[in-house]
């Protein structure tokens, strides 16, 4: 027999289970929105099951990619501007998917949160989901897990973990040789990079996040968060195209690091910086944090997000391909025989 008081509780020590179950029927029609063939379970089970041949491979090989969104999350928690955050976490998987040359098939997010707070919650899965059908991968789970005195109020950490496939034999990089041209597919801003960079940048220049950007219109903040971009319908259709012979996302090293992943030993890279024009953003940044060329390239994107590794005989089809898939494509270099990413020219920015 009890002697009348009343227990702790978990709600007590901090966790609400009746939010987090709140949560899943809030997002589920998010998820079911991003179906695709091979989806077979939508959310709630102990695990998410997929079906392959569904999805149309007869000898498919698996390729996974996990990644999270860095100190980009300490802007969105400080402006509570939350919904773009969950296509940063998508495309920073995917995309790296692809370079492998595998379609994306399925996604799983892990949220944590000191105390779970459903629609801020919901708003960064939403983005998630958007992410996925942008990009043709099913959301089929993940976990929310709250721990309290883990995380400060208000603040949460993301994960995202993709899965792709491709047919035996058609993985990338393959063919690489001198000569090959260098495509540069646009970015749209900084990405998912360089952000405690450029958070040490706005502080040096005296900047909240809600003052007026210096290279665009609206909140400096809100500039800062625009997505990464998701390249993957364009990029596979232009795989399939043919002459594709690598590709590489250009992410925390910038092109001088992330280039060189994709070229076999010997080769290297020579890339004109004025052959594009990189988003205002690059340029405020350089200025603003006195920031020199070379520690700008190792550290953005500085205004090319992808680059495709093309066949010279193939580059003007694959040009006009990705231009009529919605890039902004620009070629900016060749494979050559000195190894490493050599530069010349002046940069846009």
């Amino acid at each position: 027999m009890g002697d009348g008081k009343a227990g702790l509780t978990y709600a007590d020590a901090g966790v609400d289970i009746d939010a987090g179950n709140a949560l899943v029927d809030r997002i589920k029609p998010a998820a079911k929105a991003t179906e695709r063939p091979g989806t077979m379970a939508g959310l709630g089970g102990f695990g998410a099951l997929f079906d392959l041949k569904a999805a149309g491979y007869s000898d498919p090989i698996l390729v996974a990619a996990t990644d999270g969104v860095g100190t980009k999350l300490r802007l969105a928690i400080d402006t509570g501007e939350l919904d773009g955050v969950g296509v940063d976490l998508v495309a920073m998987c995917v995309n790296d998917l692809v370079c492998q040359g595998a379609e994306p098939l399925f996604f799983l997010d892990y949220f944590a949160t000191g105390k779970l707070e459903t629609e801020a919650a919901a708003r960064i899965i939403e983005g998630i989901a958007r992410g996925c059908a942008a990009s043709g991968a099913a959301l089929i789970g993940g976990e929310t897990a709250e721990m309290p005195g883990m995380y400060a109020g208000g603040d949460f950490d993301l994960a995202g973990f993709a899965v792709g496939a491709m047919e035996r034999g058609a993985d990338l990089p393959a063919g690489v040789g001198e000569g090959d041209v260098l495509l540069g597919l646009a970015s749209d801003g900084v990405h998912s990079n360089g952000f405690s960079l450029v958070r040490r940048v706005a502080g040096a220049a005296g900047l909240g996040w809600n003052e007026p950007a210096p290279f665009a219109d609206g909140p400096l903040g809100a500039a800062l968060l625009v997505p990464t971009r998701l390249y993957v319908r364009s990029v596979l259709d232009a795989i399939r195209a043919g002459g594709v012979h690598a590709l590489a996302h250009i992410t925390g090293g910038g092109l001088t690091e992330n280039l060189p992943r994709v070229l076999p030993d010997g080769l290297g890279a020579a890339i004109d910086l004025s052959a594009w024009t990189a988003p205002p953003v690059f340029g405020w940044l350089a200025r603003a944090g006195g920031i020199a060329e070379a520690e700008m390239l190792k550290t953005f994107n500085c205004g090319i997000g992808m680059v495709v590794v093309v066949a010279a005989d193939r580059a003007e089809a694959v040009t006009e391909r990705l231009t009529e898939a919605g890039e902004t494509v620009s070629r900016i270099g060749t494979v050559t025989v000195t190894p490493g990413v050599t530069y010349a020219g002046q940069p846009g920015w």
